[in-house]
């Protein structure tokens, strides 16, 4: 009997994946429903992991699952696996229900983000408590180390983790819509377990003790410091160390919450460089602040440090192993994430400002000791700091990493919008009364502090799109419009005071400080005054700001100030580079006008010319039109901003705006971009790019190669192209001495041969690359041309004097006569007097 118990699981496991194969998705739903309510625990674990991978795909591509990602609403499987991944649906019974008897499942290191797995092989546990008490030490070497997750852990890991595996979508197919399945399944997982109103709902599935048990709790001994700068004292100690089976409920369903954000960040963010996870995880940068914070906090009424606060075991937890430190390049990973991604994380940044912001107020207490006392539950714990502690870090790198290696196109867009969600939570609120226009919505005093704690995340990455916005092109629309929102962001009333206010802060001398508070502090009842508390208020200001700082750049940073003089250079460049690209694109809606105007009537028909080398530089064929009145439109209010932001002088914008205007006339688009000489030609310099992306100047571009050999334009007859290429070239092989004897006579036949035989642009004196000049070289020979007659202008034309001729009662002999004899008599003329022509 036990031994038919044994083999039932696989039997069950061997059954499921021969219906994989055979049976609808409806079905094996329904089975699954079935099984998952009849079938205890110790047979539903051994399916569990296969269940896993057949819904969210293998760990390494291969297996692709339901693909959640290409699954849209129009599917019609769409809501049949929207309901079995329902947050209550029977997926998450079943990971409640193996819960309960607490039962673990492996996951490989090699499979955590490349930053992780480093630290781990070199020995050294990381900071996030997520992967405390779950790795399992092999014998047999590091290769095969695992992390142990319990059910609920797995499930989430593996949700998380089908984001960023790689997908080969079909042809036509994108994943990047937010009505995909498991766009969607993020959303209500984000609603689900971290809600705004009301408290996380119990858990469906209840075993005979009661509840659904929690993890085993961390050890006491590892920090909390992986998830900000603050002590671990900021959360109440019950949401560090899991509850035991007869806890509060209500913190016993908080781990969920706090699990599902880990995973999502540790799986979502962090993947940045390994050069900046070692920078920090380096014991040395975080004892350097955490010297710092104790010099700032070491006053008679500080509580007393715990044992051995501040030492090294304290930040690097040495793992049971040590092995050679490798090659951190060796194990560098390619990190570039897909808008999917990108979107996907700006939804995780928009919920948790609405998570953090549905905090209930807190009541002020009567006195300081009365507010570590005050009984909070441990969400409303969980929202107050789940933002700076949970995120922030992780969040910055992972924008910064972004900004420096995006594209420079309107694909940026997406991780432009995430970054502004972040930096202004405030319009996360819920509050709805009185809705007042953007532009004049003043950011309340409120979000100062907001603002100190992320001071980076508003400076810092400023600057990098600054350096974006001057390689861009800013005559498209798209990205006028991203110049537009940044500044429309920063100008929001108060804001742009509050990061002033918090360089001030970071700027703040410590030795100031230091004299400052020199008796600690004090409040009135104990021999203060009320202007000591103030102070104390500063200098917890500035110990905020400065730890952020120096927790995500080093204490060794070199910060340069928003409001400083070389940024407000940069934005001054920025002003510029607006102007010059309005000019443009007012340029190209004028030229796109004249040639409108100047079409011939042939035109209308298809039959007018079109010139490769005249094409004006810098048009696409979106600008144009009503694109070009939306850049200017975006480039004026964004010129509007900017001035507003940085208080620039109105008087001295337009003055520098004007004389760029006259300093740039339309001879100037003509000359050539800033260039140097190098060794093998022209060279651009940083000026040159900026002019070339703006339309400001060009290169004469023209056609190097074989002119009979170039590409068949429209207004060509493709047959008679190659026709008339074949007979030349057999007239050129033949007849191809004689012709460069007679172009190389000094004398007026001479120059009557090169009039036919040569081309004329080819004596105009252009500067070209030394490959393009001996090209140039070869196909300057002197040689017959016939590809002028297979032009529809030149057979309308013959046409038309062959009926002229037909009029005059001339037949088609003698209107060929004819007309050979005035095209040799045209140049005839033009070879006697062309020259002269020329000069006068």
């Amino acid at each position: 009997m036990a031994a038919q118990t044994l083999q039932q699981p696989s039997f069950l496991l061997a059954n499921l994946k021969a219906d994989s194969i055979t049976k609808p998705l409806l079905q094996r739903c329904q089975d699954l429903v079935k099984i998952i309510d009849e079938y205890p625990a110790k047979e539903l674990h051994l399916i569990f992991p296969w269940l896993v991978e057949s819904v969210f795909g293998s760990l390494d591509g291969i297996i692709a699952g339901w693909n959640l990602r290409l699954l849209h609403s129009r599917s019609n499987e769409y809501n049949i696996v929207m309901e079995f991944l329902n947050p209550s649906g029977p997926m998450m019974k079943l990971v409640y229900k193996l819960q309960a008897e607490e039962y673990k499942y492996e996951i490989p290191v090699s499979y955590l983000p490349g930053p992780v797995k480093a630290c781990i092989q070199e020995g050294v546990l990381p900071d996030c408590p997520l992967f405390h008490n779950k790795l399992q030490f092999p014998l047999s070497g590091l290769l095969t180390l695992n992390l142990s997750l319990n059910p609920f852990e797995f499930f989430m890991f593996n949700f998380a983790y089908c984001l960023i595996m790689p997908k080969i979508y079909p042809q036509g197919q994108l994943g990047s819509s937010t009505d995909s399945a498991y766009f969607v399944l993020v959303d209500t997982y984000l609603k689900y377990f971290l809600p705004s109103e009301g408290s996380v709902p119990p858990s469906p599935f209840s075993d005979s003790r009661g509840s659904v048990t929690a993890p085993s709790p961390r050890s006491s001994s590892v920090s909390f410091a992986g998830y900000g700068v603050h002590s671990p004292s900021l959360l109440k100690h019950h949401i560090f160390h899991q509850p035991s089976v007869n806890a509060d409920p209500a913190a016993q369903e908080i781990w969920r919450s706090e699990t599902l954000l880990q995973m999502f960040v540790e799986i979502w963010l962090h993947h940045y460089s390994l050069e900046m996870y070692q920078k920090l995880q380096s014991p040395q940068v975080k004892l350097a602040l955490l010297q710092y914070r104790l010099s700032m906090s070491s006053m008679p009424c500080q509580p007393h440090a715990p044992p051995g606060f501040g030492t090294l075991h304290t930040y690097q937890v040495l793992l049971p192993f040590h092995s050679p430190p490798p090659l951190w390049g060796l194990l560098e990973e390619p990190f570039t994430p897909t808008d999917e991604h990108v979107l996907v994380v700006r939804l995780l940044v928009k919920h948790l400002h609405a998570f953090s912001n549905s905090q209930k107020p807190e009541q002020l207490p009567s006195s300081p000791s009365a507010h570590s006392h005050t009984h909070t539950s441990p969400l409303e714990e969980f929202k107050r700091v789940v933002v700076q502690r949970f995120v922030q870090q992780k969040l910055y790198l992972f924008l910064q990493h972004c900004f420096s290696h995006w594209p420079l196109d309107a694909s940026f867009r997406a991780v432009l919008e995430t970054w502004l969600s972040f930096i202004q939570p405030w319009r996360y609120t819920g509050e709805k009364s009185n809705p007042q226009p953007d532009q004049n919505r003043v950011v309340p005093d409120k979000w100062e502090s907001f603002v100190q704690e992320n001071l980076l995340v508003y400076t810092k990455l400023f600057q990098v799109f600054l350096n974006r916005a001057v390689r861009t092109d800013l005559v498209n629309a798209k990205n006028a419009l991203m110049v537009f929102r940044v500044a429309k962001v920063f100008a929001q009333p108060n804001l742009p005071e509050m990061i002033q206010k918090g360089e001030q802060l970071f700027l703040e001398p410590e030795h100031v400080l230091h004299h400052r508070q020199p008796r600690g502090y004090l409040t009135p009842s104990q021999g203060g005054s009320y202007l000591s508390s103030r102070q104390r208020v500063v200098t917890d200001m500035v110990f905020r700001v400065k730890s952020h700082v120096y927790a995500l750049e080093g204490q060794d940073c070199q910060y340069k100030q928003m409001f400083g003089t070389e940024l407000r250079g940069a934005v001054m460049k920025l002003i510029q580079i607006i102007a010059q690209a309005r000019q443009t694109a007012k340029r190209i809606s004028d030229h796109s006008n004249d040639v409108a105007a100047n079409s011939s009537f042939l035109s209308w028909f298809g039959l007018g010319s079109y010139d490769l080398n005249t094409t004006f530089s810098g048009a696409e064929p979106e600008e144009s039109g009503e694109c070009l009145k939306k850049t200017h439109e975006f480039l004026d209010r964004a010129l509007e901003n900017l001035c507003q932001i940085f208080k620039l002088n109105q008087g001295q914008l337009t003055q520098l705006i004007s004389n760029l205007g006259s300093s740039q006339d339309d001879g100037n688009c003509k000359q050539l971009p800033d260039c140097i000489q190098g060794e093998n030609g022209l060279i651009l310099t940083d000026l040159g790019r900026r002019q070339i992306i703006n339309g400001l100047r060009r290169f004469d571009i023209q056609y190097q190669g074989d002119l009979e050999l170039q590409p068949i334009r429209s207004y060509e007859n493709a047959l008679l192209v190659r026709l008339f290429y074949r007979i030349s070239s057999l007239i050129n092989e033949r007849f191809g001495g004689h012709m460069n004897a007679l172009c190389t006579r000094p004398d007026f036949l001479g120059r009557l041969g090169r009039r036919y035989l040569t081309d004329p642009s080819s004596t105009i004196k252009l500067k070209h690359s030394p490959l393009s000049r001996r090209t140039l070289e070869r196909n300057n020979q002197p040689r017959l041309s016939l590809r002028p007659l297979a032009s529809y202008r030149t057979i309308l034309l013959l046409m038309f004097l062959y009926v002229f001729g037909a009029l005059l009662s001339l037949g088609p002999v003698s209107s060929t006569v004819l007309i050979l004899t005035g095209g040799f008599l045209y140049g005839l003329l033009m070879t006697l007097f062309g020259d002269k022509l020329k000069t006068h």
